[in-house]
């Protein structure tokens, strides 16, 4: 079994209190942000120290006089430094450059040439929309966090597979090093758009969540107790390549009747397909046709409220086994397809679900849409970069080193 460390132990307190203080959403004080971590208040000053110390945090005064001690008042100091958040879909990428506040500072999309994908075609496009973003100010980037699609082995950032463009065992990390100098964190869209829930949206208030992702490809991040499942070769998650219907529609998975050949907007264009071959609402681009199925629905189309009603029983019966599995206390749907059908999907949805989940589980689960204000995506992304600066030995063992010897002296 693997035993943490001091490291660790310590690495995962200052999460836990740079956490606290951007859910504070504003500024905080040292007294709140134990009574939130459940951290002893000696274990808080000295995180909130070595965040001081390299600039994360930064003190706005104190409270106004009363009884007892006036408190200094805590804030993340959002000019310490930037973070790049970078969403590869299948058509296009996305950059959002974000402030340590977590604030949208520029954000650029760049379309992907259907017969210009390969590894090295996309790494010199993240390349260029990184120069973009970060050509005047390059050396305040902290660091660049990337959504690839399918499977990601984190460590080394290799794309263990990808079902947009048949990638397998590609060391994606190291194309991107030869063209880019900032420290690279890699991970997939369902870890991702987990972890921007974890720090900012559903996440801060549960300790067992499931994110269910719906774009293209579909899937689910699973918070337990309050951290994320990765399962033991990072692949938790593919909820969308498990069956829903046996002999069903093929998948590009390679199989048949997968929960993502119903749920994914390929696969709810061809139950439009199916529902009405000629329809208007059909776009050789499938985003788009599934924007127009949410117009038409808003008109009360007939065609669309059937073809959304379709995706829900689909999507609730997957939803159901989730609920069965997991017990959550929160689902998140988001992404494309989420954001694109909005409420009358997740009614459909909830319908379904409470046919085919178990009573007491059902009654338990709070099922929502996405609020974050930003592609989650990269906003996870992005957050994977933060932690990974949270993590640098160098700058934090360097600081932790020098208060250690001060304190002695």
């Amino acid at each position: 079994m693997y035993q943490l460390t001091a490291r660790d132990i310590r690495r995962r307190n200052r999460f836990s209190v740079l956490q606290a203080v951007y859910a504070a959403d504003g500024h905080t004080s040292r007294q709140e942000i134990t009574r939130t971590t459940g951290l002893s208040f000696a274990t808080v000053g000295n995180m909130i120290a070595e965040l001081l110390d390299v600039g994360m945090l930064a003190e706005l005064g104190h409270d106004a006089a009363g009884v007892g001690r006036p408190r200094a008042r805590l804030a993340i100091n959002p000019d310490r430094g930037t973070l790049l958040g970078v969403d590869i879909a299948e058509t296009a990428i996305h950059f959002d450059l974000y402030d340590l506040a977590m604030s949208v500072l520029r954000s650029v999309e760049i379309p992907i040439d259907p017969a210009a994908t390969r590894p090295e075609d996309v790494a010199d496009l993240i390349a260029r929309g990184t120069a973009e973003l970060t050509a005047t100010e390059a050396d305040r980037v902290l660091g660049i966090g990337l959504s690839v699609p399918g499977l990601v082995e984190p460590e080394g950032g290799v794309s263990v597979f990808s079902p947009y463009w048949h990638w397998r065992n590609v060391p994606f990390k190291t194309l991107l090093e030869q063209r880019v100098s900032h420290p690279l964190y890699l991970d997939n869209p369902l870890k991702a758009s987990t972890a921007a829930q974890l720090w900012f949206g559903a996440g801060r208030d549960v300790d067992d969540l499931i994110v269910v992702t719906l774009r293209a490809g579909v899937g689910i991040g699973v918070v337990i107790d309050g951290r994320l499942y990765r399962g033991v070769t990072n692949s938790a998650g593919e909820w969308g390549h498990t069956n829903l219907i046996l002999d069903g529609r093929e998948c590009r998975c390679g199989r048949k009747g997968c929960v993502e050949a119903y749920v994914g907007a390929p696969g709810i264009v061809r139950t439009l397909r199916e529902v009405a071959p000629s329809s208007p609402l059909l776009d050789r681009d499938d985003a788009l046709t599934i924007a127009a199925i949410a117009a038409a629905a808003a008109r009360e189309d007939a065609v669309a409220g059937e073809v959304i009603e379709r995706t829900g029983e689909y999507l609730g019966a997957a939803v159901a086994n989730l609920v069965n599995l997991f017990n959550p206390r929160t689902m998140v749907f988001g992404d494309l397809v989420a954001n694109q059908l909005g409420e009358p999907l997740l009614a459909a949805t909830r319908r379904a679900a409470a046919r085919h989940a178990m009573t007491d589980p059902f009654a338990a689960v709070t099922m929502q849409l996405c609020t974050l204000p930003h592609n989650p995506a990269s906003l996870g992304a992005a957050t994977f970069a933060l932690e990974g600066f949270l993590a640098d030995r160098e700058t934090f063992g360097s600081i932790a080193s020098w208060r250690a010897t001060r304190a002695t002296t």
